[in-house]
């Protein structure tokens, strides 16, 4: 088993996302964004380790290292945000799930949506992420872009066959 499999993007068995389905609708596609989206947040923690272990050598103050442990508690609040966000593809919508105190929901339906588009842009490419844009028929959507969509070109062929059916993909 290496790192990936460890990092489960899709997830099998949540109840967090079960609750979210109507009774006839049945989970299809249900991934975590990439871990790519907690770097920030990461470079933060160790910017501030290292910025906090310099200033240690030149004052001998405490309170430095108190700051450095209020952002290692962003990073945990981060990745804990991170564990509980999902892309979610049933036969009838789309949706994002998001939220550790307050959920957020937002959907559309598989009907409305005209057009999904795949970016990647080179850090994405590099790390294995992308970003999905939606286009609907409607004038304003709840999920226009959803960034960091790992695998996204296997992703993005399962999501496509989703909304528009899948063909018989043979080239007769």
């Amino acid at each position: 088993m290496n790192v990936q499999d460890l990092m489960v993007y899709r997830d099998t068995s949540s109840r967090t996302v079960d609750k979210y389905l109507m009774p006839h609708e049945g989970r299809v596609i249900a991934v975590r964004r990439h871990p790519a989206v907690l770097l920030p947040a990461l470079l933060l923690v160790v910017g501030g380790l290292i910025l906090c272990g310099f200033a240690a050598t030149l004052v001998s103050v405490m309170w430095i290292w108190w700051a450095w442990l209020l952002t290692l508690g962003y990073l945990l609040w981060k990745v804990v945000a991170w564990s509980v966000e999902f892309f979610l593809v049933t036969e009838h919508r789309v949706m994002v799930i998001n939220g550790v105190l307050n959920r957020n929901v937002a959907m559309m339906p598989l009907a409305k949506v005209t057009d999904i588009k795949m970016n990647r842009s080179l850090v994405g490419q590099m790390l294995g992420y992308g970003e999905f844009e939606m286009e609907s028929a409607g004038q304003k959507q709840a999920l226009r872009n959803v960034g960091f969509m790992p695998y996204p070109e296997q992703l993005y062929l399962e999501v496509s066959s989703v909304i528009f059916g899948a063909e018989d993909g043979s080239p007769d």
